[in-house]
């Protein structure tokens, strides 16, 4: 659900990240968009990206499921998955089969992915970064790498792109990024699921021209939302601020950064920074209602 009069909110990023952002968003915005990477090369996102040659539905179905409502029945249905005896399809998870699906029966991954929000009954939207499965490449202290999964487990990262380099975002992302009263860049795993959507020059651009368009207003168009802790290899040792200087080397400036540093530094900021609690209990994910807290306080 979304709040009438709310803001135009949009969250880029991936994976379980982007979900916290996008059940944070349900509690406070009025429309709601999940710019999500499809980078992903692991698992069944990346058999079936082999297999079939779409973009990977893993990342797609967790934003999915997360503006699902979450006691709906058909939310838990795309989020089972298959078990050791069931051969060819041990380890696929239902919801990216039925979302290979639909994007197959629609010949078109946005007009698949609309179905599969409509049966789930969510009234945000999931789009894509890219109109096509795209490899991404790092380029770190050991030389170049390809492949999400290999990126992940590197350290001493410098900066991250897109193979093919002219891939195209699709227009709904770029629509979605220009009508935006505020943008949520993370959490996530900042190379291979934040920066991962953000290195596709479309999004990055249109990240941009938002960015430029807010200021003046009095108020931060365009928030960075810091992981709870660094991440082994990928991101070991770095401090908040490391993640912004990262975001910076990509071409992407933000007005505010939204972080829980009890875990991770902070490091020196030149931007607004709003420290609040947003652990769940266990402290390893972001809590919605604490973190809709915090973004909804920085658009209203």
């Amino acid at each position: 659900m979304t709040v009438a009069g709310g803001p135009r909110v949009v969250a880029v990023g991936g994976g379980h990240g982007l979900a916290a952002s996008l059940r944070a968003g349900r509690l406070y915005a009025g429309a709601l968009t999940g710019i999500v990477s499809v980078a992903d090369d692991g698992g069944s996102s990346g058999r079936l990206r082999r297999q079939l040659g779409i973009v990977p539905p893993g990342d797609l179905r967790k934003c999915l499921v997360a503006l699902a409502d979450d006691e709906a029945l058909l939310a838990q249905v795309f989020e089972e998955r298959f078990d050791a005896d069931a051969d060819e399809l041990t380890g696929h998870a239902l919801g990216n089969l039925i979302i290979a699906g639909l994007m197959a029966c629609a010949g078109d991954v946005q007009v698949g992915l609309d179905e599969a929000a409509r049966l789930l009954g969510v009234s945000g939207r999931i789009v894509p970064a890219a109109t096509e499965p795209v490899v991404l490449k790092a380029s770190s202290e050991g030389g170049d790498i390809e492949g999400q999964t290999a990126v992940a487990g590197t350290a001493h990262i410098g900066r991250v792109s897109v193979i093919p380099a002219d891939a195209r975002a699709p227009q709904a992302a770029t629509d979605a990024l220009a009508a935006a009263d505020q943008i949520v860049i993370g959490p996530g795993s900042l190379f291979t699921s934040v920066l991962a959507a953000v290195a596709v020059p479309g999004i990055a651009e249109g990240i941009r021209r938002a960015t430029a368009a807010g200021v003046g207003t009095g108020r931060p168009r365009t928030v960075y939302v810091a992981n709870l802790r660094p991440e082994p290899a990928e991101t070991e040792g770095f401090d908040v601020a490391d993640h912004v200087a990262a975001l910076v080397a990509h071409g992407i400036t933000v007005d505010a950064v939204v972080a829980d540093t009890t875990a991770i530094a902070l490091g020196s900021l030149t931007v607004p920074v709003f420290d609040r609690p947003l652990a769940k209990s266990n402290g390893l994910a972001h809590d919605p209602v604490r973190l809709a807290s915090a973004l909804a306080g920085l658009v209203n």
